[in-house]
């Protein structure tokens, strides 16, 4: 519940006109709809008295059917004020929420923005801001507001009728209401949360079955995947019924209150007519007030029943929206890298106390090519990051030319220095836009220049150019050609340092050849690291640094 709150509070501090314009008009609703009904007992059995004792004819119908339109015309319009503007502040909510989200996010780690990027992990976050329109729209406001028209109908009950009436109304929601919504949510919150898990589950499994069809069906496993998706569809839609029939009996709860508490009102009003405490019609006033009061806790059914859910997604977010945003430091414009100096570094496994790198000492000039060879997991990869600002370090400091590289502020940083990682990533589009991705004033000269520096010119003339379609993660290219196009793409921003984790990969001799050789050309001052695997990179470098 923390969590759930922790989110309104930063809804209500984005976005408090929205928020305040859709809980005023919620409150007049109810108001309204109470005082409607309230009025109503009240001049029918006002005007049967007043018939009954001969005085029809001096008895004011005008006044009290006026106000019986007024606040009829005026409930309905405030209900459709209400919807619009609740809805707007909702929308304006999930703004905020995603706004902060992918803030919080971009200041994340490296290693958990790449276990971010599957499938099942993005999917989980727009579930989680789906999941959290209901903080405000089916939570919060209708709480507030129902909550205020409780306090109003006491105090104008207990003013018009009596304290044991106003009392009685007030007790019997508030407390059957707090119950009902206690015992509801015991049961759906565990539940609601497992429903949702079955239903990523069957995202991400729909997902992985449209995107390697052809694979499973070449393996003979396409039928096979699809009974598995349909499996957790099935699971989840049992989640689901379960769900909605717990739903069910809370509303059924909810309308026996509602029956329970204008059974105790009505029983209570006769007594005191008996008694001769009220006249009749103030006792029909109460009765019907209390009817119109059911509507306060009509809403909490359905938030009783999500409860669980939002309280998930928003224990999740909220510790992504947590991460504080750091101003960068000032960087003169003019600054340039240069060289790269590695200074007695020492870099950890991340969240681990392992060291992976330790009181490691080299540097590369500009112009000049250095390669780190060693076993797999040795950490060559890891001060690829580190070097790109992407890594801790532990002890030890990475200069790019003569300051520190966590001294860089992150635009000037990523003007200097390029990295092409061990995972890239192209999106559907075409080609040119997969480049401009980088540099989205590029020219097609520059395109075409960086393409043949790759040895992917020919490949592409030979199909639609620069507007040749390339699918998501690259659908359509080879591996191969899918390396050296954002290969490509890094170096569009032609950087002064670049960093390059097995930039041959995929690749046969010549091609590979010819890559590095096309790298050199387009940038012959730049400092060159390479996170080494084969020959050809090591015999390419000017020299190398070998990890144990």
């Amino acid at each position: 519940m923390k969590a759930l709150w922790r989110i309104f509070r930063l809804i209500l501090r984005e976005q408090p006109a929205a928020l305040g314009r859709g809980a005023a008009l919620s409150f007049i609703v109810l108001a309204m709809g109470f005082a409607l009904l309230s009025l109503s007992g009240w001049f029918i059995t006002a005007a049967a008295a007043a018939g009954l004792a001969g005085m029809g004819a001096v008895f004011d119908v005008f006044r009290p059917s006026a106000m019986v339109r007024f606040l009829a015309l005026g409930r309905a319009a405030a209900r459709y004020g209400e919807r619009v503007l609740t809805h707007e502040a909702t929308l304006r909510a999930l703004e905020v929420l995603r706004v902060r989200l992918l803030g919080g996010l971009l200041q994340t780690s490296y290693p958990r923005m790449i276990r971010i990027r599957g499938a099942q992990a993005l999917n989980r976050l727009t579930a989680d801001i789906d999941a959290l329109d209901g903080v405000s729209l089916r939570l919060v406001l209708p709480i507030m507001a129902g909550l205020g028209a409780q306090a109003v109908a006491f105090i104008a009950i207990w003013a018009l009728v009596g304290l044991p009436i106003a009392a009685w109304i007030l007790v019997g929601y508030v407390g059957g209401a707090g119950l009902i919504f206690w015992q509801t949510t015991r049961k759906t919150a565990r539940l609601s949360r497992r429903a949702e898990a079955a239903a990523q589950a069957f995202r991400s499994r729909l997902i992985d079955l449209i995107r390697a069809r052809r694979d499973l069906a070449v393996q003979g496993r396409l039928m096979a995947q699809a009974d598995v998706t349909r499996a957790a569809d099935d699971r989840g839609l049992m989640m689901r019924l379960q769900q909605d029939r717990i739903e069910r009996l809370a509303g059924a709860a909810f309308q026996m209150l509602g029956v329970l508490v204008a059974g105790g009102t009505l029983w209570i009003g006769i007594s005191l007519v008996q008694a001769g405490d009220i006249a009749p019609a103030f006792a029909a006033l109460g009765f019907f007030a209390a009817l119109a009061l059911a509507e306060t806790v009509a809403p909490l059914r359905r938030a009783a029943s999500d409860l669980g859910r939002m309280a998930e997604a928003a224990r999740r977010v909220s510790r992504d929206i947590a991460v504080p945003v750091t101003a960068p430091a000032a960087t003169a414009d003019s600054a340039a890298a240069g060289s790269l100096d590695v200074a007695a570094v020492t870099l950890l496994r991340p969240g681990s106390t392992l060291k992976v790198v330790e009181d490691v000492t080299f540097s590369v000039a500009p112009g000049e090519t250095v390669a780190l060879t060693g076993p797999s997991g040795s950490g060559k990869s890891t001060l690829l990051l580190a070097a790109a600002g992407l890594h801790p370090i532990e002890s030890g400091e990475i200069y790019l030319g003569d300051r520190p590289v966590g001294a860089w502020n992150e635009a000037g940083l990523r003007n200097q220095v390029g990295l092409l990682p061990q995972r890239s990533v192209l999106m559907a589009g075409t080609v040119a836009d997969a480049l401009r991705l980088s540099a989205p004033q590029s020219d097609d000269a520059s395109l075409w220049q960086l393409l043949d520096a790759v040895a992917l010119r020919q490949t592409l003339e030979a199909r639609d150019g620069l507007s040749t379609l390339i699918g998501p993660r690259g659908d359509g290219l080879s591996g191969g050609e899918a390396r050296r196009l954002t290969l490509a793409r890094v170096l569009l921003r032609r950087p002064k340092i670049l960093l390059l984790d097995e930039p041959t990969e995929g690749l046969d001799e010549a091609t590979a050849q010819a890559v590095l050789s096309g790298v050199r050309k387009v940038l012959p001052e730049a400092a060159i690291l390479i996170a080494a695997h084969r020959e050809i990179e090591t015999s390419f470098a000017d020299r190398t640094v070998s990890f144990t």
